[in-house]
C-alpha cells in the first residue's frame, strides 16, 4: 500500500543542527556557570583520586619498608600515631573539599536564577507526551501565536520562558544554553535564558516521560533580533491560501479527515484551537518534525501523515487510509505552510 511505501522513507538518519548538544559548549552566560562547575567537580575529583592514590602507595612503601627492617610484618602499617595524622588530616581535607564544591554549587545555582535585565520576550512553553507546544504571548492579542518544537530567541536577550506539563514529569533542558529544570503537572515554572552566540541547539526532555522519550527533542534558534523579529511577524500572520486546484483539494481533504480533530491551521477552516496535537499554520518553516524525530522534507512528512505510529509507536496520531489522489493533494498543500 502506498501508506507503507511512503513511511519507509521516514527511516533514513537525521540531519544534524549547528550545535552539537554539550554542556561544555556554552552558548550563554547560564551554560557558562554550570561549564565551569563541571570543570571545578572534575578537576577536583581527578586531583583527590591522584591523592588518595599517591598516600596509598607511599603507605604501603613504608609500611614493607618498616616491617622489613623490624621483622615484624604486624607492625606493616607504621606507628599508631602516624595512622591517626594521616586519618585526621584526610578528614579536614574532605570537609573543605566538600564544603568549597558546595559553595561553587550554590553560587552557580543562584547565577542562574538571577540571569538579568527585563525581558522583551515571553514565550510559555507546554511539555506533551512527546513533542512541545511553544505559545509566544504579545501585549497586541494579534500579534501572538503558537508553534511546536522550534523556539526562537533573539541573541544577547533575555528571555523569560514559563514551562507547564499536560500528563506526567518532563525536563526541559538545553545543554549549550541553560540547565535543566523540571516541569511537573499543576505546577508552573519560570525561567530567564540567554544566549551569546548565534546558530541552532538542541534540546531535549531530560526525565524518562514514556515510550519515546527519546524522541522527544526540540531546537533553540539564536539570531539577531533583526531577523528574530522578521521571524516572529512571518509566524503571527496567517496560512497563505491555496492557489492551484490540488492545493485546494488538499486543504478541503486536511478540513473533512480526522487531521481537523487535532491540528489547526490559521487562516483555515481548520482554524479552530486544539490543544492535543502541534499547530501546522507555518510547518515547513520548522527544520524537523515529529519533535526532531525527521528531517522536515517532503518524503519524511509523507510517510509521517501515513503512518505515524509505525515510525514513533505510541503517539496519538492514526494511520491515515486516504485515498492516493486525496494523499497527494493533502501533502501538496502541507508543503505550502511556510
Amino acid at each position: 500500500m502506498i501508506r507503507h511505501r511512503l513511511a519507509l522513507l521516514a527511516l533514513f538518519p537525521v540531519t544534524g543542527c549547528s550545535g552539537n548538544p554539550s554542556a561544555l559548549d556554552p552558548a550563554g552566560p547560564g551554560a557558562k556557570d554550570i561549564a565551569s562547575l563541571v570543570w571545578v567537580f572534575g578537576g577536583t575529583s581527578l586531583a583527590v583520586y591522584l591523592l588518595t592514590l599517591a598516600v596509598f602507595f607511599w603507605s604501603v612503601r613504608r609500611g614493607a619498608g618498616a616491617a622489613a627492617a623490624r621483622g615484624d610484618v604486624a607492625l606493616a602499617g607504621g606507628p599508631e600515631h602516624g595512622k591517626a595524622i594521616v586519618v585526621g588530616t584526610a578528614l579536614v581535607a574532605t570537609v573543605a573539599v566538600l564544603t568549597v564544591l558546595v559553595g561553587f554549587s550554590y553560587s552557580t545555582d543562584r547565577s542562574l536564577i538571577t540571569i538579568g535585565g527585563k525581558s522583551t520576550v515571553e514565550i510559555e512553553v507546554t511539555a506533551h507526551r512527546w513533542w512541545w507546544e511553544i505559545r509566544y504571548h504579545d501585549p497586541v492579542q494579534s500579534r501572538g501565536f503558537v508553534t511546536a518544537n522550534e523556539l526562537h530567541i533573539p541573541l544577547n536577550e533575555p528571555v523569560k520562558i514559563t514551562l507547564n506539563s499536560v500528563d506526567v514529569i518532563h525536563s526541559f533542558w538545553v545543554p549549550n544554553i541553560t540547565g535543566k529544570r523540571d516541569i511537573i503537572p499543576g505546577r508552573t515554572e519560570e525561567i530567564m535564558v540567554q544566549a551569546d552566540r548565534e546558530g541552532s541547539w538542541i534540546g531535549r526532555c531530560a526525565e524518562f516521560c514514556g515510550l519515546q522519550h527519546a524522541k522527544m527533542a526540540f531546537r533553540v534558534v539564536v539570531e539577531p533580533r533583526a531577523r528574530f523579529d522578521a521571524w516572529r511577524d512571518a509566524q503571527a500572520r496567517p496560512s497563505r491560501p491555496p492557489t492551484t486546484p490540488e492545493e485546494i483539494r488538499g486543504q478541503q481533504v486536511f478540513a473533512q479527515a480526522s487531521c481537523v480533530l487535532c491540528h489547526v491551521i490559521r487562516g483555515s477552516p481548520a482554524a479552530g484551537y486544539s490543544a492535543t496535537a502541534p499547530d501546522l499554520t507555518h510547518l515547513k518553516s520548522r527544520s524537523t518534525i515529529a519533535a526532531g524525530s525527521f528531517p522536515n522534507r517532503k518524503g519524511y512528512l509523507a510517510g509521517w501523515v501515513a503512518d505515524a505510529p509505525n515510525l514513533k509507536p505510541g503517539v496519538l496520531m492514526p494511520v491515515n487510509m486516504l485515498p492516493p489522489a486525496d494523499f497527494q493533494a493533502l501533502i501538496t498543500y502541507l508543503e505550502t505552510l511556510q
